[in-house]
């Protein structure tokens, strides 16, 4: 399912931008994930990871639109957008011949069941037909906070950014952990075993846009086919089942030289925290000089017209009202 006319030839300097994105809100769509889930925890007892199946991982609080507000705005030679759903478009998505709507059938293997697990999609991003070689990915929650310096993100090495705290790890996956301390479990683990000397650092790494080449994800695919098998296998995100791009790919490049670590306290945003508003009230005295930033919904199961959630477009609204070139004009505001 496409919104593009063709597109212009690519040229080796192009960093296109790839999203992923759902609307959880759809009926349709919520009616097959409910049916899913039934059946896959089921035959999964007990294996669905923390937070792995909550409203808030999949609403829609019109994170997207502003999100590309903010792309034209800071990073306006970007080159072909690629917005990977589940069969579905925003109601305000104008068709454009620099955006291509990718659904998730055509990346996932010929058969597969309907998938819910981002770790899973992700896992075949670098398989987009036509992207280039370097692309920015990032989740509709994240947002370029600044002037994007190409040479900067991607130069002679990429950068991929760590939080500065630590995070007490458990020596084994459990339960309990949240994916990204699993990921790093199971990180340390693979690269422990090819890499001798290889010391862990037991934390996890920022919700950032993340700077990509296609060339590495393939080297990194055949380097770990077993855990890119496991990851495609998941219909929800399991426990047992780390996802790869959020762990093992930065450290898997930092190890190999491909990529430089920074550690960086960017502003993320959590809704659902006390406090919340004071991380709000940051975004707008700092707009502008902030190198990217999350907005997290974490509130879970809340209402969809709870304040909290409503914060998130009144606040992007202020700070982003000029509307970007994949809206449809008369209704760039309808989040306001």
């Amino acid at each position: 399912m496409k919104t593009s006319a063709p597109r212009r030839q690519k040229n080796a300097a192009q960093i296109d931008i790839v999203y992923l994105w759902v609307n959880g809100a759809d009926p349709v769509w919520l009616n097959k994930r409910q049916r899913a889930y039934a059946a896959w925890a089921q035959k999964n007892p007990q294996q669905l990871a923390v937070f792995g199946n909550v409203a808030g991982r999949y609403r829609d609080n019109s994170e997207l639109l502003f999100s590309l507000r903010a792309l034209e705005l800071f990073f306006p030679d970007h080159g072909h957008v690629y917005l990977v759903t589940d069969g579905q478009k925003p109601a305000w998505l104008r068709p454009s011949s620099g955006l291509t709507v990718v659904d998730h059938r055509s990346l996932l293997a010929p058969g597969s069941a309907p998938v819910f697990d981002s770790g899973h999609i992700e896992s075949c991003l670098h398989h987009i037909p036509g992207l280039s070689e370097r692309f920015f990915y990032l989740n509709d929650d994240v947002f370029f906070g600044q002037k994007v310096d190409p040479e900067w993100w991607f130069g002679e090495r990429l950068k991929v950014f760590m939080e500065p705290s630590s995070t007490r790890h458990p020596d084994t996956l459990t339960p309990q952990a949240t994916a990204l301390v699993n990921a790093s479990i199971q990180s340390g683990q693979w690269l422990a075993q090819r890499f001798p000397g290889y010391r862990h650092r037991a934390q996890v790494y920022s919700h950032a846009p993340r700077a990509m080449r296609k060339s590495l994800m393939h080297e990194l695919e055949r380097l770990a086919p077993d855990w890119f098998a496991q990851v495609r296998s998941t219909v929800f995100r399991s426990w047992r089942i780390p996802p790869i791009i959020s762990d093992l790919a930065p450290r898997w490049m930092v190890q190999a030289g491909y990529a430089e670590q920074q550690v960086l306290n960017p502003l993320f945003i959590s809704t659902g925290a006390p406090q919340a508003a004071q991380q709000f009230d940051t975004l707008l005295a700092h707009f502008g000089q902030l190198p990217f930033f999350c907005i997290n919904d974490t509130c879970d199961e809340a209402d969809e017209d709870d304040p909290r959630l409503l914060r998130i477009a009144h606040t992007l609204q202020k700070l982003l009202p000029q509307p970007s070139s994949f809206e449809y004009v008369d209704e760039a505001c309808v989040a306001a």
